[in-house]
C-alpha cells in the first residue's frame, strides 16, 4: 500500500512539473516553429519529423532555423556545417549536454566524448580499421555470413512463394552477427533460421531507442526524474544497458582467460594498449563500435533496397556493371575487394540511396562559446547546433531542381568513375576531424550484400501501397517502422 501511495505520490509531482514546464516553455515561445513542434500539429502534414524539417530549412532564406523550445539551431547549409565540422571544430564539442544524454548506453566510447579520450579512442580505430589484417578480416566474416547464412534463408523463403520476408531485419541481423564477430569474437547466431530472438540484440535495439528520445524530449527534467525513481522509460533503458554490460563483461573476461595472441577481433587489439583494469571504459569503446557497424549498415541497405525496388532500371544496370566485372552465371555471388573497386554504378547507387536517405540523418555539436555561422546565425554559448544530412540531400539550392529523384548517375563523371563530392556538402559520413573511420568497411559490407542479392535475387516490396513512403521510428539510427517486407524470388 504504501509503495502505491508513493508511486502516486511521484505521479502527481513529476505531472504538475511538466505541466508548469509546457506552461512555461509556450510562454517562452509561441512563434510557429516551437509551437508546432510542442504541439505535434506538423504531423497533420508531415509523416516524418525529418520531412518537417526539411520544409522548414527549404523555406528558410539560409537554410538554417532555430527551435527555441530546444535551444537548437538546425541546418542544411554547407557553409555552416563547414564551419562547425572544420574551420571552428574547437568550438563544437560533443558537449556535456550530449554526453549526459548517451552516457548510460555509450559511456565514454567515441562518439560520446571530447578531448583527450576522443583523441585517443581515434587514433586507434583508425590505425586498426586501416590495418590489412583487420580489413582482410572483416572482408571474410562478411562473405562467410553471406554464403553461411544470408543466402541459405533468402533461398527458403524464395522456395516458398508468397512468403514475406522483413528484409530491414534481415540486414540488422546480418549487420549484428558481422559486428559482434569483428569486435568481440562472439557470435550472436541472429541470421539462422527461424530467425531467433537475440537477448543481446533486443537489448541493444531498445537501448538505443530510449536513449534517443532522451535526445528529443522537449523537457529533459521528465526522463531524469525517471531515471532517479526508476519508472517507465527509464526503468526499461536501465534492464537493457544492464544486459549489454552483462554479456560485454562476460566477453571481455572471457578473452583476458584465453589470450590475445592470434586473435584479430578489436576488444583483443584494444585490449593491448587500454590498461588491464579499466574493463568499462572497454567496455564503452567496442560498444559505441557496435552502434556504428550494426544500425548505419542496416539503415543504409533498407533504404538502398527500396529504391531499387522502385526503380528497375536502375537495378538492371547494376546486373549489367556485375556481369561485366564479375562474370555471367551464379558461380560466384561473392566479389572480392579488387572485384567491387570495379564496380562504379554501384558504388554511385548506393551513395545516391544515402543521399536521401542517409543512416544517420542529423547530428548534433553543442556551442562551447558564442559564436556566428558562416550564414550569419547567432549562436549563444550553450545551444545544440545541428546539421540535418537528410534535409541536406533534399535541398535544391544543393543538388539542383531534381534534388527528390534518384540518380546515380550524378555521382558518375564523363568515363563513368565515380566522382566524390565534398563531405561538408554530403555529410553522410561527417567531415574533417571526426569524419567516420568506418567508412570504408561499411561501404565494403553493403556492397557485398548488395552483390550477392542482386546477382541471385529478384526482390519487390509485397504491400506497394502501404510502403509508397518510408516512416522512421524514433532512434539514433533511420530504423523504418514496420520494416521493409519483400517477396523474394531466385533468378533463373
Amino acid at each position: 500500500m504504501l509503495l502505491i501511495i508513493s508511486f502516486i505520490i511521484v505521479f502527481i509531482v513529476t505531472f504538475s512539473l511538466f505541466h508548469i514546464l509546457f506552461l512555461q516553455k509556450l510562454r517562452y515561445c509561441n512563434c510557429e516553429i516551437c509551437n508546432a513542434y510542442l504541439t505535434s500539429s506538423w504531423r497533420k502534414d508531415f509523416v516524418n519529423l525529418s520531412d518537417w524539417y526539411t520544409h522548414l530549412l527549404r523555406r528558410s532564406p539560409t537554410s538554417t532555423i532555430k527551435v527555441h523550445v530546444l535551444n537548437s539551431v538546425i541546418t542544411a547549409n554547407p557553409s555552416n556545417v563547414e564551419h562547425i565540422l572544420k574551420t571552428h571544430f574547437h568550438n563544437y564539442p560533443k558537449g556535456k549536454q550530449f554526453s549526459v544524454i548517451l552516457g548510460d548506453l555509450l559511456g565514454r566510447g567515441i562518439f560520446n566524448s571530447d578531448g583527450d579520450t576522443w583523441r585517443f579512442q581515434r587514433k586507434l580505430a583508425s590505425l586498426e580499421l586501416g590495418s590489412v589484417s583487420v580489413r582482410v578480416f572483416a572482408h571474410e566474416i562478411v562473405r562467410n555470413e553471406i554464403e553461411t547464412r544470408l543466402l541459405p534463408i533468402l533461398t527458403s523463403f524464395s522456395d516458398s512463394p508468397g512468403s514475406v520476408l522483413d528484409l530491414q531485419d534481415v540486414f540488422r541481423r546480418f549487420s549484428f552477427d558481422t559486428i559482434s564477430k569483428l569486435s568481440f569474437g562472439f557470435d550472436p547466431d541472429c541470421l539462422r533460421l527461424p530467425l531467433p530472438t537475440s537477448e543481446f540484440a533486443v537489448a541493444f535495439d531498445t537501448a538505443s531507442t530510449l536513449s534517443a528520445k532522451r535526445a528529443l524530449a522537449s523537457f529533459p527534467l521528465l526522463w531524469k526524474l525517471k531515471r532517479f525513481f526508476r519508472i517507465g522509460s527509464e526503468k526499461k533503458l536501465k534492464e537493457s544497458i544492464d544486459v549489454i554490460n552483462r554479456l560485454a563483461g562476460d566477453l571481455i573476461k572471457q578473452r583476458r582467460l584465453t589470450g590475445l595472441v592470434g586473435n584479430n577481433d578489436l576488444i583483443s587489439r584494444f585490449m593491448a594498449v587500454v590498461a588491464e583494469d579499466d574493463d568499462e571504459y572497454l567496455r564503452d569503446i567496442v560498444v559505441s563500435f557496435l552502434l556504428a557497424g550494426r544500425d548505419t549498415v542496416a539503415a543504409g541497405l533498407t533504404g538502398f533496397f527500396w529504391l531499387l525496388t522502385r526503380h528497375p532500371k536502375v537495378e538492371n544496370r547494376i546486373q549489367e556493371e556485375l556481369d561485366r566485372v564479375m562474370g555471367t552465371g551464379f558461380d560466384s555471388v561473392t566479389a572480392s575487394c579488387n572485384e567491387m573497386r570495379d564496380m562504379n554504378y554501384l558504388h554511385a547507387t548506393l551513395y545516391e540511396s544515402m543521399r536521401l536517405f542517409p543512416p544517420v540523418q542529423f547530428d548534433s555539436k553543442f556551442a562551447l562559446n558564442d559564436d556566428v555561422l558562416a550564414d550569419g546565425t547567432f549562436v549563444k554559448r550553450g545551444t545544440r547546433v545541428t546539421y540535418h544530412a537528410y534535409a541536406m540531400g533534399r535541398m535544391g539550392r544543393i543538388w539542383g531542381p531534381d534534388c527528390e529523384e534518384f540518380k546515380p548517375e550524378r555521382w558518375l563523371d564523363n568515363d563513368s568513375k565515380f566522382r566524390p563530392e565534398n563531405p561538408v556538402k554530403y555529410p553522410v559520413f561527417q567531415a574533417g576531424a571526426r569524419v567516420c573511420v568506418g567508412k570504408e568497411m561499411a561501404i565494403m559490407e553493403m556492397k557485398s550484400i548488395a552483390v550477392a542479392i542482386i546477382r541471385r535475387f529478384e526482390t519487390r516490396v509485397a504491400c506497394p501501397e502501404s510502403t509508397d513512403m518510408l516512416r522512421f521510428a524514433p532512434g539514433l539510427t533511420a530504423t523504418v517502422s514496420g520494416g521493409l517486407p519483400v517477396l523474394i524470388q531466385e533468378r533463373t
